[in-house]
This record gives C-alpha cells, structure tokens and sequence, in this order.
C-alpha cells in the first residue's frame, strides 16, 4: 500500500484526506485500517505521533456511514474514551475535519465544563461520543447517556488511563456495554497492566505493533545544557532570543512557575509573544490558547505536564525543557509534540549539576546517551577535583549526619535547657534582629549593570 486510495475507504472520506494534505498512510494507519474495517477487535502500540487518532476515526466513520441511521437521543452508537480533556477536544478536532460532507455527528465531554450544552448534544442525538472516564460516568448516572445501542467502543491512550487511575471507571463502563460490540485499545507500550486490559476486554483481538528503535520518533534531535541553578533563567531567554523558532513549547514542572515565565519572557525577549496553559485555568480559555497559538497569535507557550499530550499543534519546531520531568515517562510525551509524522523537531533541555540524575532516568527511556551541548554563555560550573558531587535524595552515613547532630550526652540538658528569648539584647550595641536585619551589604549595593538585562531577538 503507498496511498489511502488503497485502503478502500469512501470518496468522502478520501476527500477529506486529500484537503488535508496526507498522501500516504503512517505504518500504523496502513495496519490498523484494514482489520477495523472488518469489524475486528484490535490492540494497538504505536508511538505518539504516528497518526492512530486517524487509524481508529477512518474506519469507524465508514462504518457508520455505511450502517447509516438516524442517532437516538441520548444512545450513541460508538464511544471513544480518552484519559484527559485536551486529547479528547483532539479526537473531536479530528472526527470533525473528516466528518465534513458526511451526515454524521458527534460530540465531546469532559469534566470543567458545563453539563448544559453536553445535555442538549446528547439529547438531540449523536453517532459518535467522545469523552473521559469521568464526565461519561456522571452522565450515565443522570440517564443522560445509555449505552444499548453502542457498537465500537474506542480507549485511546489506555496507557495513560492506567497512570492516572481511571482503570475502575474504564471497567464499569465496559460492564454496561451491549454484549456484542467491537473493542479497539491503543496504547504507547505494552506493560503487564495493559496486557491484563486487553485480555479482559478484547475478544480474538489483532495486534498491531510499530516497532521502534527509541521510545520517541527518530527525527528528534536531543540535547542538554548544562547550566548553575542561578543562570537558569538567563539561558532559555538566550535560546528564545538566539535564532528563528517559530512554535515553541517550554514545560515547567508547577502553574506558578508557568505563569511566571510567561510573564518575564515577555518582559525581557524583545518582540516575543507567549502564553501559558495550566491545569488552573479554565477549560474554555485553554482552549482559546491552544488555538491562538495553533494560528500562529504568538510563538511561545509555557505549559506543564497537562498540556504534554492532547497537543495536536502543526510545525513545533522546539520543545525546550526549562525544569527536567520527575518522571521519565512524562519527557517522552513531552518531546513527542514535535517531530510529528515524519517531521524533524529539537528537544532542548537545560538542566542543573543537581538534577544529573533525573537526566540519568530519561537516557535510560530513550535508551541513549543525551548529548551535552556546551555552546551557551552560562555552562555550569565544574567540581573541583576531589569534591564530592551531590546527589539529591541520596541519605547520608551515619558518621556525617552525626556531626550535625547535638551530642548525645547532652541531648537531654539541651532539651531541658531554658527557653531563652533573643528579643533580651534588643538595644544593645550590635544587635540586629531577624525581621530587620536586611540583606548583605555586596546585594543591597548591587550595581546597575547587574541587573538583569533585556534580551534582543536574533533577526
């Protein structure tokens, strides 16, 4: 197969295709399609990226468009399940771009946003419902949502479901389906949970493996700079400010730190404009900025691990990691929002002489060495020879925790000792006290130039 034109889908569909700009199917889609056509069940492993929304959502339209009726209020015929609200406003993206030209509709739910409109949607009647664990629960306890007319039933990212403990709601779900309907689970790897899944959800099921030789897509270029904690700031306004980067995603690790940056990026990279997503904001503003910058309305978006799957956002040309993941997982979808399809990307991340082993972690996933890019203004400082690097969370012997230890002998008098108030010196000659006493003299006289500077975009 080397086109769509050869996986037997209808003219409209193909059209849609074509309007698209997609020519030839990922390895995945050319796979996957064939088997959901027939109905079967199907089990997929694919990397982020590589096209699976496409590979479930073109065979279930044709489905319906073949098996054409009108939708029941309140009884969808297809269910597609995703693990957060981002990737299912994506999957809707995607039903609605193929969608076009065919009477069929659908539509998504999720938590955060009000039942109302969902209500209204779902009482009027809709082929396919795309949602999260959660909100479809609450709407099958309201009797706005039954399940006897269901056929497909569709978890993208069961993965994902599993970390974030949705496996209990998935379950349930699963239990209050028709007897006879199709299953389709794709996933980025295949654990024992996600195999003990598949087994109890899927009947005679095809596998569909894309095998890859890293965890990410290969047209990633990796490096990490090594920078003192206090620079931090300094180099990634030097990356923003160094070269064209048309769309950029800086991953923080907290929604203070994204709002923040947001802020000094703007204020000190002249001509850049940047936003911030996090799991604090609402719903509806999230979802106006994925799509101004989707549109190209700035160039910049700070954004936390929320926003590490669900992207769908064309031509990122740099994902820059300003704090390193706790999880090594969480790097993998982070990095997978660029070089998407086939596409080259740069996945730039700085990191602290303390953090060496968060980076140890992610090289590790990947199965590779990182490569340490050294060209910047502000390397990291090197150990002296003989010092003993730090280890964060490495507890120390017992013979170095107890020098800072009071004696034992005189644990007891220490604690019984008097309760002796500093405030007894106030007025004496050189006395100064907590709440007055001020920063040193070398910060309080800190020169002008010492401050930070605005930093000038390369043209």
């Amino acid at each position: 197969m080397t086109d769509f034109t050869e996986l037997n889908l209808v003219g409209p569909l193909l059209r849609a295709i074509e309007k698209q700009g997609f020519t030839e199917p990922t390895p995945v889609q050319k796979r996957a399609i064939p088997a959901l056509l027939d109905g079967a069940d199907l089990m997929g492993i694919a990397e982020t990226g590589g096209g699976k929304t496409a590979a479930f959502v073109l065979p279930l339209l044709q489905r319906l468009q073949h098996e054409r009726r009108k939708p029941k209020p309140n009884k969808p015929t297809a269910i597609i399940l995703a693990p957060t609200r981002e990737l299912a406003h994506q999957i809707g993206l995607c039903i609605r771009v193929f969608t076009r030209g065919m009477k069929l509709f659908h539509t998504v739910v999720y938590g955060g946003a009000p039942y109302g409109p969902q209500i209204q949607q779902l009482v009027r009647g809709v082929d396919i419902l795309v949602a999260t664990p959660g909100r479809l629960l609450d709407h099958m306890k309201r009797g706005t949502v039954q399940l006897d007319n269901v056929e497909s039933f569709i978890l993208d990212e069961a993965d994902r479901m599993l970390d974030m403990g949705f496996i209990e709601d998935v379950t349930l779900i699963s239990d209050k389906l028709p007897e006879t309907h199709q299953t389709v689970m794709f996933s980025a790897t295949m654990s024992p949970a996600i195999r003990k899944l598949s087994e109890k959800l899927l009947t005679e099921p095809q596998y569909v493996e894309v095998k890859q030789k890293t965890a990410v897509a290969e047209g990633i270029d990796h490096s990490v700079l090594m920078v003192g904690g206090q620079h931090k700031k300094d180099l990634l306004m030097h990356l923003l400010a160094d070269g064209v980067k048309e769309r950029v995603i800086v991953f923080v690790r907290t929604k203070a730190t994204a709002d923040s940056l947001k802020d000094d990026i703007e204020a000190e990279v002249e001509g850049l404009k940047c936003a911030a997503i996090h799991g604090d904001m609402q719903q509806r503003v999230r979802e106006r900025t994925l799509r101004s910058f989707r549109n190209g309305r700035f160039s910049v978006l700070v954004a936390t691990d929320v926003a590490a799957r669900g992207i769908d956002v064309t031509g990122i040309t740099h994902v820059i990691n300003y704090d390193l993941p706790m999880e090594a997982e969480n790097y993998i979808h982070r990095v997978g929002r660029t070089g998407r399809a086939g596409a080259t990307g740069i996945a730039m991340s700085i990191c602290e002489p303390r953090e060496r082993n968060l980076l140890r972690n992610i090289e590790q996933i990947l199965k590779q060495k990182v490569r340490i890019d050294e060209n910047h203004p502000f390397p990291a400082p090197q150990p002296k020879p003989g010092q003993k690097k730090h280890h964060p969370g490495r507890k120390r012997s017992q013979a170095s925790a107890g020098r800072d230890r009071v004696p034992t002998d005189d644990v007891k008098a220490f604690r019984k000792g008097p309760k002796k108030s500093f405030s007894k010196n106030k007025g004496k000659p050189g006395f100064k006290s907590h709440k007055s006493a001020g920063a040193p003299a070398h910060a309080q006289n800190k020169p002008a130039s010492a401050r930070p500077q605005k930093f000038k975009r390369a043209s």
